[in-house]
Order: structure tokens, then sequence, then C-alpha cells
């Protein structure tokens, strides 16, 4: 049977047979982007479907593409009722597919990539109900307490921040090379440890909370949350720097190098709209969220740095790669203008 990069179906089949459903055959396909962690669609002779998720090929961190992270978060979120996919099975023995996997549910609805399918679909009314709904799954997500929905031990919540830190700048120095300049970057390594705030009470993270990573209904509501692979329990408001980082609307748009096309459609609300109503909705004060922003876009440049390494290496699947390195050197600029222009006083360096 005919498998795609990274799946190898024949001996997969025996594991699924055994550990999900007793089916006669499977086909897969890669779905999504393959940036990170790769997606597979399987789907049985039946037309039923499912999702298998794998470490990318190559050069792979070591305290990432964690599939074991990934498959405890999904199981207990599961029970709460919160929009993501339900987790099935882990396979943790490499000799299956050359890397950990697991199996979760494959849900069926529209992922907001394409800005000309998401105006067709929806009017600006529902565009904006979809940007608000955005900010209120998060809220919701974020108000979880961790050790009562079975996560007790999940993550390293003290001293996350500093860990974050440390971690994206240690992996900076690992991925260097004597011809590839990340001068901004560097900078940022430097001046984000004399700015780390107090520490909050911990909370989930998910470490890549953004419209593209929800699927979304017929009538645009979230059915699910996908790529929980970064996430950990820490300080919440990680979340929401990445967010500004991603959002694409209002004042703060000459910030958002990272912003969706999609979010920059009429109807979505500006990020101060976004901003005002997760504080009003989660109760929680956003002042000092500059150093959350800087250190969304200095992770997020590092992991574009990762990317384009693993680029050169022939270890990516899928198209978009050539511009990769570009982009982390673009989100390191903006970042440092950002951080430079900060009422923190350690971030402006």
């Amino acid at each position: 049977m005919d498998s795609p990069p990274g799946l190898d179906l024949q001996r997969v089949l025996p594991w699924f047979r055994d550990h999900v459903e007793a089916v006669d055959s499977l086909t897969g396909s890669i779905v999504g982007h393959g940036r990170s962690n790769i997606t597979y669609r399987l789907e049985d002779g039946d037309g039923a479907s499912w999702v298998l998720r794998r470490p990318p090929l190559s050069h792979v961190q070591v305290t990432a593409h964690d599939m074991g992270r990934e498959f405890r978060i999904l199981s207990a979120l599961a029970p709460t009722g919160f929009p993501a996919p339900k987790a099935i099975a882990l396979c943790d023995d490499a000799s299956v597919n050359d890397a950990p996997f697991y199996i979760m549910e494959y849900v069926d609805g529209f992922i907001p990539v394409d800005p000309n399918e998401v105006k067709r679909r929806f009017d600006e009314s529902a565009r904006r109900e979809i940007g608000e709904e955005l900010v209120d799954v998060l809220v919701r997500l974020h108000a979880f307490v961790p050790s009562e929905i079975g996560l007790d031990g999940f993550g390293k919540p003290q001293g996350y921040l500093e860990r974050q830190v440390r971690r994206f700048s240690d992996q900076l120095e690992s991925i260097r090379t004597p011809d590839r300049d990340t001068k901004e970057l560097d900078e940022l390594a430097r001046r984000l440890p004399k700015a780390i705030p107090p520490e909050r009470a911990p909370g989930i993270v998910h470490g890549d909370y953004r419209l593209d990573n929800a699927i979304l209904d017929d009538e645009g509501h979230i059915i699910a949350v996908l790529d929980w692979e970064m996430c950990t329990v820490g300080d919440s408001m990680a979340d929401m720097g990445l967010l500004q980082m991603y959002w694409s609307r209002g004042s703060s748009q000459e910030i958002a190098v990272a912003g969706m096309p999609v979010m920059s459609l009429d109807g979505f609300p500006s990020w101060e709209e976004a901003a005002a109503r997760y504080e009003a909705k989660s109760g929680r004060d956003l002042s000092g969220l500059d150093f959350y922003a800087v250190l969304a876009h200095f992770k997020l440049g590092v992991i574009l740095e990762n990317m384009h390494r693993r680029f050169l290496a022939g270890g990516t699947v899928g198209p978009g790669f050539e511009t990769i390195g570009n982009q982390a050197r673009l989100l390191g600029q903006r970042g440092l203008a950002i951080a430079d222009a900060s009422a923190i006083p350690a971030l402006r360096g």
C-alpha cells in the first residue's frame, strides 16, 4: 500500500487494528502545512476517518514534539466538553512507525485559512462573532485549574517564563550556523531575561493559539482547537502575547508581522477590542503584555529558524519552507521594535 512520507501504513495497520479499530485497510494523506508535527488523515474502505500525529522527520528538538504530552492534554480536556479532538490511542513504540505517534478523532469542519473562502462563507457580523468566540474559548481554557482536570505534574509551572526564555535561547544557540545572521533574535535573548515579570497562578498554556488552529462548523462556531504540541502548565498570559502577534487588526496592526490575512477582513474585532473582551471575561489584568508579545515573537522566530535548518537538511514535508528563514528574521526585527517602544524599561535594553 502507498504511504506518504513519515507514515508506514504496512506497519501501522496491525497496530491500528489492535488499538483503534479492526479495519480491513487504511489509506493516509498529509493534512495541514506539516511545518512541525506532521498530521495525517487515515481512512478505511468504508469512509471512516481518523487523524495520526507524529514528530517531524529530522532535527527534532529534545524538549519538543512529545506525542505523550499532546495525548495527555487531549485526554484531560475530553471530559470537560472543551472543543478539542478526542484522543484515542498512543503508540510510544518507535518500531511501529520510526517515531511515537497517536491517533485522535477526525473532526469534520472548516479551518479558516483562506481569506477568500472565509469571506464567502461568513458575512461581517459572523466574522465578528468568530473573533469574539476565539477570545471566549481561550478564556475558558485559561479558567481550568490543571489539578482539577487530571493534569497534576503536567509541565513545571514554577519558573515557567524564565525556563521558556532560557530554553529558546539555548535552541537558538544549538541551531546557529556561521553563515546565518540572527542579530535581532540574539538581542531579544539578551533582553528578555531582565524583563521577566512576577509569576502568576499557573494555568494551561496552549502554546500556539490562533484562528487557523481551530475548526469551525457551518455557523462559524469553534468545534475543535488543534495543535497542542506546545501545551504546558505555566503563565497563561503567554497565549495572549502570541494571540496579539497573530492578530492583524487595530492600531497594533503594524506589529502583527505574523498576522493572519483572514483576520484582516472587515468584521473581525480589533486587537484592542479582543484584549478588552479577554480582560472583562477573565478578570485578568493585561498590563505588562508587551513582555509576552516580545516573548512570542522571539519563540516563533527561533522555531522558524529551526524549521529553516530542517528545510536545508531535507527534513520537511510540504511546500512553503523556502521563505521560512526570512520570516524568522522579520519576527526578530518586529519583536525588537516592540521591545524598543515598550513601557517596560528592561525590554528597552
